[in-house]
């Protein structure tokens, strides 16, 4: 029985437009995949708007559909794609110098990816420092450059007739920064575009064109973006959905599925250790020492929240973490991950776990991108603004409120998810207290 009027959801009517700012591994690899998908060519593996089901009701009624016939969501055929980048070559130019999918596989969906030719891209090299390309804006100001964005957006939407558009962030990692007065308000921001203020980075001029231009907006890197006082305030204005930060796939995939099994058990931790080498355009930005803090903030931050040392000294109050990027150019997109944990159960005697990781970052990534699409639409037509905190299972690093602390254990966040979906549809929302079954 539903505990609620279901949430007014307007129907997914007409093409849904997919600005990318980044046209490398992650973005080729999740168009060519779609493409591959829509030919019957491979299966959307990773993809829980695809192949994930949803429970209804309790556990013996037998209500399971596949999400994507619980939820109105786009269909796969009505996506339309568009990047910007700082290099000029095509989609399928860029997929084969990613080198992720198999060259006969790209063969086969080659036409669409060659139709897809990256717009100039906003590009500053105080923020990206180890890459350069000819493909960039030229602007006085930073307002003038997002103008030329929302341009952009504009000359899109009317050669391709997309009834809404979503934007997410697949570009590189940039350099570690805190937020500054200028991201303290949208008054504060605006000014600081007209002035080019340098604190303000080209993510977030992308997030702010999007919104202005009344898109939804995910970050899929470590990138402050969004994730600023003004950005929110334009969101909440605009009655925009918005979320980040930095996918979730390798190596932090599985601290966030492990430490909360380990935490359950109230077994101890000592220390855990995690080195990964990669040798794809990432791994080559975040050889920058700026870049990679961004990314170990990001990448340390999960053990103490799933832990809560705070609640539990005697188990993990002296945990020692430490996390190494190495950039390797022969392993490609294909990352290695070894990560050492140290643990101590019973009286405290001591017990290791070993983990070697042989992913593929962007085969990792493909799939979060295409759900963050569909529901960062969903969420659009439904109403949502602001944060959509029950997208938290795709980031390492969860926008949240900032008065709670973010949620990294990975299936509160499914269970979280999917609960919205439900309270979306005006369904029971499930708590698995499950002491109906036994009266």
């Amino acid at each position: 029985m539903a505990i609620k009027q279901p949430v007014r959801i307007a129907p997914a009517d007409g093409k849904l437009g997919v600005l990318l700012p980044g046209l490398g591994a992650v973005s080729t690899t999740f168009i060519a995949g779609v493409e591959a998908v829509k030919r019957g060519l491979g299966a959307p593996i990773g993809s829980l708007t695809q192949l994930a089901t949803v429970r209804l009701g309790k556990r013996n009624e037998g209500r399971t559909p596949l999400i994507k016939d619980f939820v109105p969501l786009a269909a796969l055929d009505d996506l339309e794609f568009a990047a910007w980048d700082i290099y000029e070559d095509n989609a399928y130019e860029a997929a084969r110098k990613a080198a992720v999918l198999d060259p006969a596989m790209l063969e086969r969906v080659r036409e669409p990816l060659e139709r897809i030719q990256p717009m100039e891209a906003v590009f500053d090299r105080n923020y990206v420092r180890r890459i350069v390309g000819p493909n960039v804006k030229e602007a006085r100001t930073r307002m003038d450059k997002a103008e030329m964005l929302m341009d952009d957006i504009r000359r899109f939407r009317e050669r391709t007739g997309v009834a809404r558009c979503v934007m997410i962030w697949c570009g590189s990692t940039e350099v570690h920064k805190r937020p500054a007065p200028v991201h303290q308000s949208l008054k504060a921001f605006e000014a600081g575009l007209r002035a080019n203020d340098p604190d303000i980075a080209p993510s977030q001029i992308y997030a702010y064109a999007a919104l202005k231009m009344g898109i939804p907006y995910a970050n899929g890197a470590p990138n402050l973006s969004v994730d600023t006082p003004a950005l929110l305030e334009l969101a909440r204005e605009a009655n925009l959905p918005v979320c980040g930060k930095d996918f979730k796939t390798g190596q932090t995939l599985m601290k966030t599925m492990i430490a909360p099994g380990l935490k359950a058990r109230m077994l101890g931790m000592a220390g855990w250790f995690s080195t990964n080498i990669l040798g794809n355009r990432d791994g080559e930005v975040l050889d920058d020492p700026g870049s990679f803090k961004s990314k170990e903030e990001t990448k340390l931050s999960v053990l103490d929240q799933i832990l809560q040392p705070n609640l539990y000294p005697q188990l993990y109050g002296n945990l020692h973490h430490s996390v190494r990027i190495n950039y390797y150019p022969p392993r490609g997109d294909a990352k290695e991950g070894w990560d050492n944990i140290d643990i101590f159960g019973w009286l405290g005697y001591p017990m290791q776990i070993k983990i070697n990781f042989l992913c593929r970052d962007s085969i990792l990534a493909a799939p979060l991108v295409l759900d963050l699409v569909l529901f960062l639409d969903l969420a659009h037509r439904a109403g949502l603004r602001g944060i959509q905190e029950w997208l938290s299972f795709y980031f390492k690093a969860p926008m949240h409120a900032p008065d709670i602390y973010p949620e990294h254990d990975i299936f509160i966040q499914l269970m979280k998810l999917k609960n919205t979906l439900r309270w979306m549809r005006g369904e029971e929302l499930i708590t698995h207290l499950g002491l109906e079954y036994y009266d």
